[in-house]
């Protein structure tokens, strides 16, 4: 889901709305001052993936090979062949929407950054006492287009700011329910803007929620269920193949009532404590504080 969610991220900016014609005759573009410097389409990387797409396919309507076109861009022959079969240019810019060891921390440098506290050093400080386990100059690169706008400027562009494809992801995936007013407003608003993530939510994850929750994802619903997402969501069509390629072992999660749920979560305490005293303490230790947790 978060594929689908990251390949149609320009659905979750709210539309800007249209600014009424000054006195003076001229129009405002409606847009805040600095809101390019944040926008997620003008960043470096993204305009590098639109403008060597542009090269790639021009090279191949010439009817140059894959391998040739590779060789002349200096690229690997794999990075080529996945430029040409991409389905469009915004599929490949969604690739740089990552998940960010920094993005917990966001809302709380975005609050700092609207109090006039501009400093990278000090903000990162701030964040290691919270946790974070990232490096400065992540920090520090992220801070800086924000930190050459003025406050209330800053302030008006957070609030108008779309949702993290991680965080959309979680209000489609999470139990029916769990939203608050104003996140289910949030949602709303972007399944109508994307027919796409729309169909998902109606059709495709209600469904396999159910499947889940009733343990009723027999062979013949998952298949069924997976023929729909192929047909509909191509976006997520190596989601279907694993879940072919292992149908079995699928059948069996969403028929019967054993699972290794306790397990996982035993094996994912064990690897927090790991993380939390790697470089701090030797293994009597580690071992000790798993054996009494």
């Amino acid at each position: 889901m978060n594929k689908l969610v990251a390949a149609h991220h320009t659905c979750l900016v709210e539309p800007t709305p249209a600014a009424a014609p000054r006195e003076d005759g001229e129009h405002c573009s409606g847009e805040p001052a600095g809101r390019a410097v944040l926008d997620l389409r003008l960043t470096t990387r993204s305009e590098r993936t639109r403008w060597r797409w542009c090269e790639i396919h021009a090279l191949r309507v010439q009817g140059l090979s894959m391998a040739v076109i590779a060789r002349r861009l200096g690229l690997d022959f794999k990075t080529v062949r996945r430029y040409l079969r991409a389905d469009s240019i915004e599929q490949l810019v969604a690739g740089g929407v990552r998940a960010s060891k920094l993005d917990p921390f966001k809302p709380y440098l975005h609050q700092r950054l609207t109090t006039s506290v501009r400093d990278a050093t000090a903000l990162h400080a701030e964040i290691l006492n919270q946790g974070y386990t990232g490096s400065y100059h992540t920090v520090e690169r992220y801070l800086k287009p924000m930190r050459l706008t003025d406050a209330a400027t800053l302030a008006q562009v957070l609030r108008n700011r779309p949702p993290p494809v991680r965080q959309v992801t979680a209000w489609i995936t999470g139990p029916p329910g769990h939203l608050d007013t104003a996140d289910e407003a949030r949602l709303k608003a972007i399944r109508a803007r994307c027919p796409e993530i729309d169909a998902a939510v109606r059709r495709h994850v209600a469904g396999f929620a159910r499947m889940i929750k009733d343990l009723a994802g027999d062979k013949d619903k998952l298949t069924a269920w997976t023929a729909a997402i192929d047909h509909d969501l191509p976006t997520l069509r190596s989601f279907t193949v694993g879940l072919r390629r292992d149908i079995e072992a699928v059948t069996a999660g969403l028929t019967q009532k054993y699972n290794s749920g306790a397990v996982e979560g035993t094996v994912n305490k064990i690897k927090a404590r790991k993380m939390q005293l790697f470089g701090r303490a030797k293994h009597d230790l580690l071992r000790k504080l798993i054996l009494l947790s």
